[in-house]
């Protein structure tokens, strides 16, 4: 359960104790720490994210939490407009979205879908574009290293926030640019802030 408003994170425990009483919640108020989690939780049966929290932007929560762990359900919870959000959350890899204005009941309702592995009847269809399908096929890794790459940062210095080497991260990049088709780093972060990746930074 990744959001960073304390009295939320109450009214979501609310709604999952209604579904699944014996469930274990494990609360997050960071990307950092729902990512970590995510890696180290085997028996992980749902995400419910929130899209503004610290340490994310834009759609970057559902992509790297999708890349970390593709066959966990994610529903997305938040404020943010339901019939724009709705399905870019899907595009990189969200079951469903519900709007924190809806009724605990339909929480409960989301909630239980995506435990039963169906998505929420109040997603709209949407439709997945290449260049999203694209984006979400990169690596965690990669995912961070073009995350760096909106934030304006040089590869020395995306290689020191991983902790890795600059040519590690000149790999990455190579690999980045196949896999998405583009020709240069500015390219690829045009094609992920277009996509909503970069919203906010």
């Amino acid at each position: 359960m990744a959001d960073d408003h304390p009295l939320f994170r109450q009214a979501l425990v609310m709604a999952v104790e209604a579904v699944a009483p014996q469930a274990r919640i494990i609360e997050a108020a960071t990307l950092d720490r729902a990512v970590e989690v995510s890696s180290a939780t085997s028996d992980l049966l749902l995400v419910l994210l929130d899209l503004k929290m610290p340490g994310s932007a834009g759609f970057s929560g559902v992509a790297l939490l999708h890349a970390e762990r593709p066959s966990v359900p994610i529903l997305v919870i938040s404020s943010a407009e339901a019939q724009i959000a709705s399905p870019e959350a899907r595009r990189y890899g969200a079951v469903g979205f519900i709007g924190k204005d809806q009724p605990l009941s339909v929480m409960e309702e989301a909630i239980a879908a995506a435990l039963g592995g169906q998505s929420p009847p109040s997603l709209p269809a949407g439709e997945t574009d290449a260049m999203a399908d694209k984006v979400a096929a990169l690596t965690p890794t990669q995912l961070r290293v073009l995350l760096g790459v909106l934030d304006g940062r040089l590869n020395k210095q995306i290689a020191f926030d991983l902790g890795v080497a600059e040519s590690t991260i000149k790999s990455h990049m190579t690999t980045i640019l196949a896999k998405l088709g583009v020709q240069n780093r500015t390219q690829a972060a045009l094609a992920a802030r277009a996509l909503g990746l970069g919203a906010g930074r």
